[in-house]
């Protein structure tokens, strides 16, 4: 009871402690490096044709149509309840996969599998809104370490289960239920913030908008007061005596629509910026087309009904190589803002090579290398763009540009998906569909490579500006150590 007290009185520990917590069982999902298996084995018997072709792009099309909004909703109903969705879809998806037959519930499936992912972004920007500026640092830290924990662990322990065990999918997908179920319960002892970064009164949003031009995240900008219990309850209690000036009133969705267009103005006016963005919308699309199909093309090379599989093992190796190589680049002393560019160009280029691989070789252990390798590259180098980013923008920026990357992102992956995958248009076989992933990635080298080959040279002739940007690096590290 005391440990509990001094967590709930120290102000950032609390709710970056339950959220932690949350994070680490909700991605504790034993399943889903085996998902394709279990799919067209025995439990539900569907073609692999039907889950490449058909099922795997609707989770697509619905994704793009729930994000928007849920980006939205996050913000206006402050964080939780979005979070307590995700935690429900969670224990959903996996009632489904374990007791529901037939095609018609698995397509069901894919729809509450999109809720799932479009309201990820509540769980990275909660922590944002309840802690103060100068604990973003450490509460980032512990919230992708929890979720990296907790993936790796989820799929250690399938591996394990599957290979030395012999446990059958059916109890894979009912251990997943259990952790997921734990994930929602949780959800229940988060604190509810008083405050969202977009729908507020309008006096504290022309003091945000003045807090966005003194500085960067990384900057040094003063603390923002986080309520206690008693400050909390006033603070409602305020809200309710105000009646039409409340948080969803009409004039503070006005307000929230101009904190919105400012944010985006601030966040795409630098050239370098969009850049950034580019590749992170490009790559990204690709990365989650490649991630969504990996395991259709492993089952391709050696069928999981007649030989061992290692999906869980490569998962983890994924997870723990991948955070190693975006850990590293807080501590390699480059400059990102005259090489990252380059270094954009050169590891997609290596990322273009491990697809080509997985497309054409017929060893299962090769696919798997070439999988680690693609993984681990973009791990790398999202966290080099994201800070990258960051570094330059406030809080409220960060999340706007986070938003609508990831919507770019995912309208490219939907083209990608209606062109390539969807039986109504081309329907391409898994091979041939990996043999245009990694011809997509050659673009996105190609055209980096040039970008940064001659940013590197234009500040190799302006010395004086590789100098500025090399005293902006103390910011960059902070913030790739952030995020």
């Amino acid at each position: 009871m005391g440990c509990c007290a001094k967590l709930k009185s120290s102000g950032w520990a609390y709710p970056t402690t339950v959220l932690c917590i949350y994070g680490f069982f909700a991605y504790c999902r034993v399943a889903e490096p085996f998902l394709t298996p279990y799919l067209i084995g025995p439990h539900k018997n569907i073609s692999e044709e039907v889950v490449t072709n058909y099922l795997f792009p609707i989770w697509t099309y619905s994704y793009l149509a729930f994000l928007f909004p849920i980006f939205l909703l996050t913000d206006l109903l402050r964080h939780k309840p979005l979070i307590m969705v995700q935690g429900l879809f969670l224990v959903t998806n996996y009632v489904l996969l374990c007791f529901a037959p037939g095609l018609p519930a698995m397509v069901f499936l894919q729809i509450n599998y999109a809720v799932v992912t479009a309201t990820e972004v509540a769980y990275l920007s909660y922590i944002y809104s309840m802690i103060s500026v100068e604990n973003y640092q450490r509460a980032t830290g512990y919230l992708r370490s929890a979720m990296l924990a907790g993936y790796t662990f989820g799929a250690s322990l399938g591996q394990v289960l599957i290979s030395l065990a012999e446990v059958d999918y059916f109890y894979i997908n009912a251990v997943s239920l259990g952790f997921v179920s734990i994930a929602f319960l949780i959800t229940f002892w988060l604190p509810m913030p008083q405050r969202s970064m977009f729908f507020k009164e309008k006096k504290v949003a022309a003091l945000d908008l003045q807090s966005q031009q003194e500085g960067p995240v990384g900057a040094e900008r003063p603390a923002e007061p986080v309520m206690d219990n008693e400050e909390a309850g006033s603070g409602k209690e305020q809200m309710e005596d105000n009646g039409s000036t409340g948080w969803c009133s009409r004039e503070n969705v006005a307000t929230a629509g101009h904190l919105l267009w400012q944010s985006f103005r601030e966040s795409y006016s630098s050239r370098n910026l969009i850049y950034w963005s580019l590749w992170w919308a490009l790559a990204t699309a690709g990365y989650v087309q490649v991630f969504n199909y990996i395991q259709l093309i492993w089952n391709h090379i050696e069928p999981s009904g007649t030989s061992s599989i290692y999906n869980g093992g490569v998962e983890a190796a994924c997870s723990l190589l991948g955070a190693a190589a975006a850990f590293s680049v807080g501590h390699i002393k480059v400059t990102w803002s005259v090489w990252g560019e380059l270094a954009l160009g050169l590891f997609s280029s290596v990322a273009t090579g491990a697809v080509f691989l997985m497309a054409y070789t017929s060893s299962i252990w090769v696919c798997y290398a070439g999988y680690i390798i693609f993984k681990s590259c973009y791990m790398l180098l999202i966290t080099i763009t994201t800070f990258q980013i960051a570094s330059n923008l406030s809080m409220e920026c960060y999340a706007l540009t986070f938003g609508i990357n990831t919507f770019v992102a995912l309208s490219l992956q939907t083209i990608m998906t209606a062109i390539v995958v969807d039986e109504a248009a081309l329907g391409l076989d898994i091979v041939t569909q990996f043999i245009i992933y990694g011809s997509y990635y050659t673009v996105i080298s190609v055209l980096f490579l040039i970008r940064g080959t001659y940013t590197a040279c234009v500040n190799r002739h302006r010395p004086e500006q590789a100098d500025a940007l090399e005293q902006e690096s103390s910011v960059e590290v902070m913030s790739a150590e952030r995020f």
